[in-house]
């Protein structure tokens, strides 16, 4: 299982929204939406779960592909390793 960040996000992004572009790619396992507190809205960014070949295809399909905001960033998260 390996977790993606997502940047560039729409404010207006809902979590089905994100789900429906990255399902095209694997199963979604997990979805953490960045929302502001008082407003609601989308903060632009994401972390998503998903399988370690699916993963690396939405990274690969993607990574740099335009939304009507800008373009979307999605890397892997760096685990910080513990002592």
């Amino acid at each position: 299982m390996l977790t993606l960040t997502v940047r560039g996000l729409s404010r207006s992004s809902t979590e089905k929204e994100v789900t429906d572009l990255f399902s095209t790619h694997g199963k979604v396992r997990s979805l953490r939406l960045a929302r502001d507190v008082f407003s609601g809205e989308c903060k632009g960014y994401a972390e998503i779960e998903m399988e370690g070949h699916e993963a690396r295809n939405a990274i690969a399909a993607l990574n740099g592909a335009f939304t009507g905001d800008g373009a979307l960033r999605v890397e892997l998260k760096s685990e910080k390793k513990r002592r």
